[in-house]
């Protein structure tokens, strides 16, 4: 645990990426729970995103992001905040306002990172199919065999963290402007954030998360591509850092991830 660390009453920053994303930010935005900081990441929207944001949110802070993808835009998001806990909330609905008060209290209680989990008693999906389940629950696997690590949720992008684990992700800057995506810019940010994670030194917490059905639109999410996307993180994580000493406490959902 961070000593320095504001564990009694820390500020909270809400980061949302947003593409195409207007009719469901209107109903979004209001329901969130009072916190310190409401970032809404635009990725350049081609419908009234920002000034639906404007109009139901005026206090919240619009970014635009540098360049391409969901990762990208999350980066953006995180180097704005100035918030001592970063909360990671998707736009379209699928997300519940009131966990992210068990995301914050986890943090106070002693976590760096902490993950939603729809395997957890108490979590679960209307929107993950049979399909997407068990790719997910393979590739969880692997990264538990890979990694040491005991995560039960591998492919889920609501997570909280402390903000001055940020430095921890080493995430591609957010100050090239370029037309080409970075690895990283993708739907692939999870699975960097989980895997780098559990070599950061880190203590990783798990929480039941219940994953909403989208209110409107379509999902921009592609199965068998970012699945593809976040297989080759994997092993290019693997590569990349030495296998950590991880020990997964069951009866607590900690996770204390130790680089070797």
């Amino acid at each position: 645990m961070n000593p320095r660390r504001p564990h009694t009453d820390p500020t909270v920053a809400v980061i949302v990426p947003a593409y195409n994303e207007a009719r469901n930010l209107e109903i979004m935005l209001p329901s969130l729970p009072p916190v310190d900081e409401v970032i809404v990441v635009d990725g350049n929207s081609a419908d009234d995103t920002l000034a639906t944001v404007a109009r139901v949110m005026p206090k919240a802070q619009v970014v635009q992001q540098t360049r391409r993808g969901k990762g990208n835009a999350l980066a953006c998001g995180f180097e704005a905040a100035t918030a001592d806990i970063i909360v990671m909330f998707d736009a379209d609905g699928s997300a519940d306002p009131y966990e992210i008060d068990i995301m914050v209290q986890a943090l106070k209680d002693g976590a760096d990172f902490v993950k939603g989990s729809r395997a957890l008693t108490g979590g679960g999906s209307v929107d993950l199919t049979p399909i997407r389940n068990l790719g997910n629950r393979a590739l969880t696997g692997m990264v538990n065999a890979l990694f040491g690590t005991g995560y039960t949720d591998l492919c889920y992008g609501y997570n909280a963290f402390w903000r001055d684990v940020v430095p921890h992700f080493r995430l591609p800057p957010v100050d090239d402007h370029s037309d080409r995506m970075h690895w990283g810019d993708g739907f692939e940010i999870e699975t960097i954030l989980n895997c780098r994670a559990a070599h950061g030194d880190l203590v990783v917490d798990e929480v039941p998360s219940f994953e909403l059905a989208r209110i409107h639109g379509g999902s921009n999410l592609h199965a068998v591509r970012d699945g593809l996307r976040v297989l080759r993180t994997i092993v290019d994580e693997r590569r990349s850092l030495p296998l950590g000493r991880a020990r997964h406490d069951a009866g607590s959902a900690l996770l204390y991830a130790q680089s070797a």
